[in-house]
């Protein structure tokens, strides 16, 4: 397990914590909603993939602290530099809650959900801002990847819907409801699907996400591909077999 380490990215570090919520990529735990076209085992390899670009995106940012707060057990995926908490037990908003409450000072938390996340889209939320500053980074699906706040409150979190359309809109009116001055983060799409895959990956294409699914085709796809190359091979075979040739026979 990694220590905390500070000031490890380029720049003047930031007084904020970095937070990362992720489960451990273990087959059949995550990304389910790759499975089909993927295979349990290939969605946990884009996973993993989806998680060490996060990380890297965590370490390249100055901040003060980096931590991950994980469900389940850190692999040989987890670099050097970052500190490692358990979730606790409950759903989605009492898990970011306690993410929270592990703060003191400003904390930016963010998923595994987005690789193509980069230390220039973390930047805004790290500069200097006044008491009862928020940070909201808008998904696509209508969730959130990114929240910051100046002043950490887990009551802000606890009782909003996750994982459904609206779960955006609650969040952030739950903070304007509170007398916080909500800044935007750019929008980004978070990856449920095996499509927000192939558009993730387009947009970040040099990083071990796209290439862990350059590594794997969906196996909907193999079928297809095997089924074009049959009647091929069968045409090849029948025009250089000569019928009337004898030989040992198994």
């Amino acid at each position: 397990m990694s220590g905390p380490t500070a000031g490890t990215g380029r720049g003047t570090a930031s007084g904020t914590t970095l937070l990362v919520l992720a489960k451990a990529p273990v087959p059949g735990r995550v990304k389910t909603r790759l499975t089909p076209p993927y295979t349990p085992a290939e969605a946990a390899r884009i996973a993993e993939a989806s998680l060490a670009d996060t990380l890297d995106a965590v370490l390249a940012t100055p901040v003060r602290r980096r931590v991950l707060v994980l469900d389940g057990e850190p692999g040989p995926w987890l670099p050097e530099g970052i500190e490692v908490l358990p979730q606790c037990a409950g759903g989605l908003d009492e898990r970011i809650a306690a993410a929270f409450a592990t703060c003191t000072g400003p904390a930016l938390l963010i998923g595994m959900d987005t690789p193509q996340v980069s230390p220039a889209l973390l930047a805004p939320a790290l500069a200097a801002h006044g008491p009862g500053d928020a940070w909201f980074g808008p998904a696509e699906d209508g969730g959130f990847w990114a929240l910051g706040l100046t002043e950490p409150d887990s009551s802000l979190l606890r009782g909003v819907p996750m994982s459904v359309p609206e779960t955006g809109r609650v969040q952030r009116q739950r903070l304007h409801d509170a007398g916080l001055v909500v800044r935007e983060l750019a929008l980004l799409r978070d990856v449920d699907t095996a499509r927000d895959a192939r558009l993730v990956a387009a947009e970040a294409p040099h990083g071990r996400f796209a290439r862990s699914l350059k590594g794997g085709t969906p196996p909907t796809a193999r079928a297809r591909s095997a089924e074009a190359g049959a009647p091929a091979m069968a045409r090849a075979l029948s025009t250089t077999t000569n019928p009337s040739q004898t030989g040992p026979r198994p």
